[in-house]
């Protein structure tokens, strides 16, 4: 499968001249950029994106509410900090790579294949449902709509869809019968919780 990036920099040539080299690679598609943070949360569900790469000096002293905030939303998205000038060690501990400006072409086309094998590699491991998905999982199964079961939880719809599209990606059921009987079978849910 390829992998779906935005690109997240100010700067127009920095982003094209990324894009370029990231576009040249048979597993990756450049499905967006953008010149600051602010939309990035939607860009990434109307995309479908799993890797963003943004410059962290962008978030500026929110960055590491707003990394676990996106991770939080999206569950398997990888961040990759675009580092444009010198940054503290510690900016950096949040981000899963880090593409320098001066890196060449190689070398950020050695470290984008290294995090997609690390991301494949942990796909195959990931069978498991995260505690956010499983009362995901079991509001559907309830026959609760994602409006209903935003508020019941506190979060946003956008969220919701999120946690509903990781859930069938790894179950790899789509319907609201199919993922019913997986909850009663995976003993989530009893047929009591069912709507008669």
């Amino acid at each position: 499968m390829r992998n779906r990036v935005i690109i997240c920099e100010a700067s127009e040539i920095i982003a094209n001249g990324l894009a370029e080299i990231i576009d040249s690679m048979a597993q990756f598609d450049v499905v967006a950029r953008l010149d600051n943070p602010e939309h990035v949360s939607e860009k990434i569900l109307t995309t479908d994106a799993n890797i963003l790469i943004v410059n962290p000096t962008l978030l500026g002293f929110q960055s590491k509410d707003f990394l676990t905030q996106l991770e939080k939303e999206h569950d398997n998205l990888i961040i990759i900090a675009l580092v444009a000038s010198y940054l503290d060690h510690t900016m950096l501990a949040p981000y899963h790579g880090i593409i320098e400006i001066n890196d060449t072409r190689a070398k950020v086309i050695g470290k984008m294949n290294e995090v997609a094998q690390n991301e494949t590699s942990k796909k195959t491991d990931d069978v498991e449902l995260s505690k956010r998905e499983i009362d995901v999982l079991v509001a559907v199964a309830k026959g609760m709509m994602n409006k209903e079961i935003a508020d019941m939880m506190n979060i946003s719809i956008h969220t919701v869809i999120s946690h509903r599209k990781n859930i069938t990606r790894k179950t790899g059921i789509k319907s609201v019968s199919g993922l019913t009987v997986y909850a009663m079978l995976n003993n989530l849910i009893d047929e009591n919780d069912l709507i008669h």
